[in-house]
């Protein structure tokens, strides 16, 4: 079943969707980025390499939560129901706005919603939460890929 899945990664229909959720979130992790640190003041501060690993973070995770959901979306096709995994790319980029985001955002978020703390300083420009949220990706991945090749299907041959 998961080689169906991947095969269908490969029709018109499925690059293009995994294009626009390419394309819209690397966008989300760029405006991310720049709410947290610019890439200039980025450089500044701790220097170009910083700046190059994020850009390249940006896409690994970008290209691996586009998959994701399109291999979310073939399991529905294929199977009839959504995997469990496939909202933790989603949860990522969620994880990513509250951690490495806008300091004053967060701030703002928090209050509206009860909570009176935030993260004052975060180290590296955030970049250790954007480690956190790949490996949420990875997570859903390995999940979504278990569910692929391991689940059931409601109907029996």
């Amino acid at each position: 079943m998961l080689r169906e899945a991947f095969k269908l990664q490969l029709t018109k229909k499925y690059i293009i969707q995994g294009s626009l959720f390419f394309i819209l979130i690397l966008i989300i992790y760029t405006i991310v980025d720049r709410l947290n640190m610019t890439y200039l003041e980025m450089i500044d501060v701790y220097g170009l390499y910083l700046v190059v690993i994020n850009i390249i973070t940006n896409l690994v995770m970008s290209f691996l939560s586009s998959l994701l959901m399109n291999l979310s979306t073939a399991m529905v096709e294929l199977k009839g129901k959504e995997g469990k995994g496939s909202s933790l790319g989603f949860i990522s980029i969620v994880f990513g706005v509250l951690t490495y985001g806008c300091t004053s955002c967060i701030i703002a978020f928090f209050a509206s919603i009860g909570i009176a703390f935030s993260v004052i300083a975060l180290p590296l420009a955030g970049y250790p939460y954007k480690i956190i949220s790949l490996l949420i990706i990875f997570i859903g991945l390995f999940w979504i890929t278990r569910e692929i090749k391991y689940g059931k299907c409601k109907i029996k041959n």
